[in-house]
């Protein structure tokens, strides 16, 4: 098949082409510096700016699948205004472009990959969430909220499949969020956050891509579906399971107080969190390699 991934260059963007080149799919990456960009070897770079009109629809019109990733990470410090405002706007100028794309290309890919994040649902305490939960309404609730929005008038186009994906936190030992969270276990300063009652939603770094290649491929896959493990956990046992597995004691809690003081809104990060059950995907078949975050964690860091 013909793929066209926009945040391409990314942690999950990486993986996901490195797992499709695998397969002897083609490959194109949407980048803002095509010529700077390190790709593997296959993959095409094309220009593009998520401000303005696709200079790149001749080339969309020969996709027969568009994933969009894009958006501003939200793992750098400080949030403030103009960080907060970019995370949005980032991930929703980037959806309408890719919408505008369909819209006036001729010929359209089949699928659309459209990625956001189970901060979707807010933070819900120990309830549980499935696919059927209604939105949130705190910041990142409404910026997955927005994101999914963006290219939504996609759904109403015929012959055009499209899958929201709300990727949890994706677990690798090099990239993303967890290394920053291993940092203090790894000094020996690994305890609880806040109260430690705050669920974490997480999937293993293989089972994401495995899961945005069965929904490629399956074509009963439509709409959202929470792309985390089926054994969501608290933030406490989330981290004393990392804590055993580097060897590391578990033991000096971080107050509430003291993160929001040092991280500001960025804090709702580690204080906050949803148990996500992935309950679209099991329902179509989806096997987890990683189930547990201790499975996880014992093959991420014994490799």
């Amino acid at each position: 098949m013909n793929i066209l991934i926009s945040g391409g260059t990314g942690f999950i963007g990486s993986a996901l082409t490195r797992a499709l080149l695998a397969d002897g799919h083609s490959i194109w990456i949407l980048t803002r510096n095509p010529t700077r960009s390190s790709l593997p070897s296959g993959v095409q770079a094309l220009g593009w700016d998520a401000h303005k009109s696709p200079a790149w629809l001749e080339v969309f019109g020969g996709m027969d699948v568009v994933v969009n990733l894009a958006g501003e990470t939200v793992g750098r410090w400080p949030w403030n205004q103009a960080r907060m405002a970019n995370i949005h706007d980032s991930r929703v100028q980037a959806g309408q472009v890719i919408s505008e794309a369909f819209q006036r290309s001729a010929r359209k890919p089949a699928i659309l990959i459209q990625a956001s994040g189970i901060g979707y649902y807010g933070p819900l305490g120990t309830q549980p969430v499935t696919e059927a939960s209604p939105a949130g309404h705190d910041f990142m609730a409404k910026v997955a909220s927005d994101w999914e929005a963006s290219s939504s008038s996609v759904d109403s186009m015929a012959g055009v499949r499209r899958v929201i994906i709300r990727t949890s936190l994706v677990l690798d030992p090099n990239e993303g969020v967890l290394p920053l969270m291993a940092m203090p276990v790894r000094l020996f300063a690994g305890g609880p956050l806040g109260n430690g009652q705050q669920g974490v939603s997480w999937i293993h770094i293989e089972d994401e891509v495995r899961a945005i290649r069965f929904l490629i491929e399956n074509e009963r896959a439509q709409g959202a579906f929470n792309l985390s493990a089926p054994q969501p956990v608290s933030s406490a046992a989330f981290i004393r399971s990392l804590a055993k597995e580097l060897g590391r004691p578990y033991w000096m809690p971080a107050p509430a107080l003291a993160l929001k003081l040092l991280l500001g809104k960025m804090s709702t990060l580690l204080l906050d969190g949803q148990y996500a059950i992935p309950q679209k995907l099991l329902d179509l078949g989806f096997i987890f390699k990683y189930e547990r975050p201790e499975d996880a964690f014992r093959a991420l860091y014994s490799a």
